[in-house]
């Protein structure tokens, strides 16, 4: 435990941040979810929710959750998850 008051603070700065971060991940996992087994059965109603899964994606890259590449890379597997039920 932090003696400090400065470093105690930080303390529950960093563990705020934490769950909220953990809050975007979880919706972030659930929407992804709910595409993949929606794109196994209907095609076109994965299609539109798709563009979700793009907004949860990139937000969590503009709060560096994810890095902007590794969040481009899940978008590229989603669609090509998409393009490949379509075909």
């Amino acid at each position: 435990m932090p003696q400090r008051k400065t470093s105690v603070k930080d303390l529950k700065k960093n563990r705020t941040r934490q769950m909220h971060n953990l809050d975007i991940k979880s919706e972030l996992r659930k929407t992804i979810k709910e595409f993949v087994a929606t794109a196994a059965t209907d095609v076109k109603a994965a299609a539109k929710l798709l563009p979700g899964v793009y907004k949860k994606i990139d937000k969590a890259a503009k709060r560096n959750i994810f890095h902007k590449n590794t969040a481009a890379r899940r978008k590229a597997r989603y669609a090509k998850i998409l393009a490949a039920k379509k075909a």
